[in-house]
């Protein structure tokens, strides 16, 4: 934490986290049982992305880390976008 501070997270919000996260696990489910072609695995990816900012934000905290902790975070997923991104296209010109 920025400067030895602590911070607790009230048990009524991460139950709510909690409840949301499995809500998106269920929907990641059903939307894997329709055949939306290439765009299930879109959307999946898209849940997962959300649900790992909920864990990262409220599980680990990063909510209350120093602006550079987040940006180095923020860079990570966005490099991992790129990587997702330039995969779907190889994909799409095979």
């Amino acid at each position: 934490m920025a400067n030895n501070s602590s911070h607790i997270t009230d048990y009524k919000v991460l139950t709510r986290v909690l409840l949301v996260l499995m809500f998106l696990t269920f929907l990641t489910i059903s939307v894997t049982s329709y055949n939306l072609a290439a765009f299930t695995v879109t959307i999946a990816l898209l849940i997962a992305g959300v649900k790992s900012f909920l864990v990262l934000s409220y599980f680990m905290h990063l909510k209350y880390e120093s602006l550079l902790l987040r940006i180095l975070v923020s860079i990570v997923f966005v490099l991992f976008a790129l990587i997702v991104l330039i995969t779907f296209i190889d994909y799409s010109y095979r």
